[in-house]
């Protein structure tokens, strides 16, 4: 007997999809505060986008919006409850440790024992000095390179200048060399 009820609730459940999903969300948010679980319309889409209720999207003039069965929604509320009632989890313990601390009750700190002896300053690493003298060395020895690179590029760029005036004046004397002679035949003989 047991199992045709059961078949007839199945059946009743397997209707048309609009006979399934007849719930709004409005719907759905009143129905939580109902059962004393008040929720936000947003925590009922986010709901239906986790799959937490049986729901299905319809679009409308203005958008999309979820339509979810009132089976679903009673199924969240039992769960939800089941959840929440006291004893069930075991945050509770720390929400315990919360309220003494905001009651201002400061668990007892052991005072740091005094040392007996003196207590000396860290020596200063020698290898720090070193390594700082070593650099300076080298930031030194770098800048007299810079400056004897700079000289010889001085020097370069002389020499550069002084070879394009050779050559401006080979340049000028090269026609004089390739003429014949104008004062002789053709054949460059003097009469």
């Amino acid at each position: 007997m047991q199992d045709n009820q059961t078949r007839q609730d199945t059946t009743s459940r397997d209707g048309s999809p609009d006979e399934l999903y007849s719930l709004s969300l409005d719907e759905a948010v009143d129905i939580f505060e109902e059962a004393g679980l008040p929720r936000t319309l947003r925590a009922i889409q986010r709901y239906c986008a986790l799959g937490k209720l049986d729901s299905h999207k319809v679009e409308t003039p203005t958008g999309e919006k979820y339509l979810v069965t009132p089976h679903s929604v009673e199924r969240l509320i039992k769960y939800i409850k089941e959840v929440s009632r006291p004893g069930a989890t075991s945050h509770d313990n720390s929400r315990l440790v919360a309220t003494v601390r905001a009651l201002g009750v400061k668990p007892e700190v052991e005072p740091r024992p005094v040392t007996t002896s003196i207590d000396k300053p860290r020596p200063v690493a020698t290898s720090d000095d070193k390594y700082v003298s070593m650099l300076e060395n080298q930031v030194e020895f770098l800048r007299g390179e810079i400056s004897v690179k700079n000289t010889q590029i001085a020097e370069l760029t002389e020499r550069a200048r002084e070879t394009n005036h050779l050559i401006a004046g080979l340049q000028k004397m090269f026609p004089l060399l390739a003429a014949p002679d104008r004062r002789g035949g053709e054949d460059g003989q003097q009469p």
